[in-house]
């Protein structure tokens, strides 16, 4: 090993020429330099160094590490490694260096300051690696992330056009159900008018209004920024608008109490049948007489646990004092639509009126 001290404190019978016949052997490229002669020479390399830069020991020994630099080396990273090493301290990086042959690779390097007993550097050593598959790895993952990115970005302009018509088409076939139904309501309307008051014009009448109900989810859902669902605040606050606008002036009170939720649109057509169902129901039957009129009915929805829960409140008559049956179709027709909606129904005297229970599992808790 030229230009080493030949005691270096080593055990006995260990001698620097072991060192140097191990890293002559080493398949880790080394070199070592000396700072105390001018430009910090190259003084010794392993075989492996030699390699991988393509140089003889003879045009490598006396010359700076510099005749591995080329165009493309960054000298924002040597003047950082220069900074270093005149303080003595360690330096890692990745370094872009020239073969003999001008060809370029990444050389990873770790330098060392090597010292004497008294704290003096005497060289400079470099482990060193190339390290250009890795980068041209990186390089090739870059591309194909940008790619990636590119095509990602292409699909989901493409899904958001797609769900742009999807959801135009959606709110056309809204607007156009909805005007049908209005339709619908109103030559029934007409045909309960030319109908002798009775029960079959209350019955005709009665269809009417829930035809009515139907229109209003649809004119709801046409007018929603989002097809796919709605918002039950919102949507029960219009419903019952709808009912109470032909209610007299001294009629009962009708009260919401809805949390904001975002449901299925599916689930808009039933849920707005039971609810006019039930609130409709407890307007007409639970005041029968004018001292009774001013009650109250209180709509209420919320989150639980096991989905939502619906409850219609009357303060009327109460169960018990209702006329029989004033209202069975109306109650097969709940009782049907909470079997849809795979809900449970429970019905109680509210002490005074009447209140009805639903318990319905959203998505996600929904049985199969």
């Amino acid at each position: 090993m030229t230009g080493f001290p030949r005691k270096a404190g080593f055990p006995p019978g260990v001698t620097v020429d072991v060192f140097a016949a191990a890293f002559e052997a080493s398949p880790t490229p080394m070199v070592v330099t000396d700072p105390r002669r001018p430009d910090n020479p190259i003084i010794w390399s392993n075989a492996a160094f030699l390699t991988l830069t393509g140089y003889d020991r003879d045009e490598l020994y006396g010359h700076n590490c510099r005749l591995l630099q080329g165009p493309l080396t960054d000298r924002a990273t040597l003047d950082a490694l220069r900074a270093t090493t005149a303080q003595g301290g360690a330096f890692e990086c990745e370094l872009m260096n020239y073969r003999k042959d001008g060809t370029p690779f990444w050389n990873g390097m770790t330098i060392s300051p090597v010292r004497d007993a008294a704290g003096e550097i005497l060289y400079f050593f470099s482990a060193q690696a190339d390290m250009t598959d890795k980068h041209r790895l990186e390089a090739a993952l870059r591309d194909a992330n940008g790619d990636l990115e590119r095509e990602v970005g292409e699909r989901t302009a493409d899904l958001r056009a797609a769900l742009a018509q999807k959801t135009a088409l959606l709110h056309e076939v809204d607007h156009r159900v909805k005007n049908n139904l209005q339709v619908i309501a109103s030559l029934m309307l007409l045909k309960a008018r030319r109908t002798p008051v009775g029960e079959a014009r209350e019955a005709v009448q009665a269809m009417a209004d829930r035809i009515g109900a139907l229109s209003t989810v649809h004119r709801m859902l046409y007018s929603a920024g989002d097809a796919a669902h709605f918002d039950l605040e919102a949507f029960t606050g219009e419903l019952v608008a709808d009912l109470t606008a032909g209610l007299a002036p001294d009629g009962p009170r009708v009260e919401i109490a809805a949390e904001r939720l975002a449901l299925p649109a599916a689930m808009a057509a039933p849920l707005a049948l039971l609810l006019h169902e039930l609130a409709t129901n407890a307007v007409r039957h639970a005041f029968p007489g004018p001292e009774v009129r001013a009650g109250r009915v209180r709509v209420s929805a919320r989150r639980c646990p096991e989905g939502m829960d619906l409850a219609v409140e009357d303060d009327g008559i109460g169960l018990a004092a209702a006329a029989a049956c004033p209202d069975g179709f109306g109650r097969t027709l709940v009782a049907m639509v909470v079997r849809q909606l795979r809900g449970t129904l429970h019905w109680s005297d509210a002490g005074p009126g009447t209140r009805a229970d639903i318990r319905i599992p959203l998505a996600g808790d929904r049985a199969p």
